[in-house]
């Protein structure tokens, strides 16, 4: 029996398995995709908006070129720190439910059951758009994720959101010679939007390079065309893809599943105690944002590493 498994291979996964080896206990992590597989599907050219090390985990360096690390120089980096750890990591493997209770757990996935003494999901959020839920969203030209901006240039794009991932897909798509249109239900930029950016896009903006709808949203997505709401009215442009970078939230339904409870259904933040992180399951605990409900934008890499410590530390008797 292990330990400690560890749901989902992130830098905060890492981070709990390398805690529990630090205080001799095992630790198991199992993951659905590849090793930390949100930054693999981050976009390619994506900078970070901390510094390295203040994503630093395990006590290994991390050295980027620049003075924000990109996602090529992240993906080394949790590379070398799984294998500096050597830390037993199970990729390809999508935990289905946890069954049993403290002391007993049996973690159950696609290909095995596993047996662990306490749990950790720190499963991240990055795998469940939030959907705008209107017509024509399931056309194959409306896309929830942004990997590159090459296959846009030359085309009608329409950006939805108003944060740092639209701000970016926007000024990389129009710098390939797309012509950018945004849209966003406030009227100015969110807070999480990098600072050395943002004077980049009111500029473009203010030239009229970048067309910016404010207060306004998408009614529905045609083939050739969308309709938005705006103050002045509904319009409908001209358009061959809709970028929607409007966010993502945690998977609630294994939430629920595994009998994690929520304080609020709005929210959709779990219960959980916030110095130990374990849930109203005693054994069970959240690690990383997917603590955050639906407010995704609070919690980072650098202000959840603690986390492990902390649960590792209730683990132990330590506190």
């Amino acid at each position: 029996m292990t330990d400690i498994i560890i749901i989902g291979a992130g830098p905060i996964g890492l981070a709990c398995a390398i805690e529990a080896k630090k205080n001799n206990l095992s630790a198991m992590i199992i993951e659905k995709g590849c090793l930390i597989n949100s930054i693999y599907n981050y976009p390619k050219n994506m900078v970070f908006f901390s510094t390295s090390e203040r994503l630093e985990i395990g006590d290994v360096p991390f050295i980027s070129h620049g003075v924000k690390p990109n996602r090529t120089e992240a993906l080394e980096y949790y590379r070398r720190v799984k294998e500096k750890w050597e830390l037993d990591v199970h990729t390809y493997e999508k935990v289905t439910g946890i069954e049993g209770a403290l002391e007993n757990f049996t973690v159950v996935t696609e290909k095995s059951k596993y047996e662990a003494r306490q749990v950790v999901i720190a499963t991240g959020f990055y795998d469940y758009p939030n959907y705008m839920n209107i017509p024509g969203e399931d056309l194959p030209k409306v896309k929830h994720y942004y990997d590159e901006p090459h296959p846009y240039a030359f085309q009608k794009v329409l950006v939805v959101g108003g944060g740092n991932s639209a701000v970016d897909v926007a000024l990389e798509t129009y710098r390939r010679g797309a012509e950018v249109t945004m849209v966003m239900r406030g009227y100015g930029f969110e807070q999480n939007v990098k600072y050395w950016v943002l004077p980049d896009i009111e500029n473009r903006i203010k030239e009229g390079e970048i067309k910016l709808y404010r207060h306004s949203k998408i009614v529905s997505i045609g083939e050739k065309e969308v309709e938005l709401d705006t103050p002045g009215g509904r319009i409908t442009i001209e358009n061959d893809f809709v970028l929607a970078m409007t966010g993502y939230h945690p998977d609630f339904s294994f939430l629920k599943k595994c009998g994690v409870s929520f304080t609020n259904e709005n929210t959709m933040v779990p219960v959980y105690n916030p110095i130990t992180f374990e849930t109203n399951i005693q054994g069970l605990y959240l690690a990383g944002v997917v603590c955050s409900g639906m407010d995704t934008s609070q919690l980072f890499i650098e202000n959840t590493r603690y986390h492990a410590a902390n649960i590792v530390r209730n683990i132990s008797g330590t506190f």
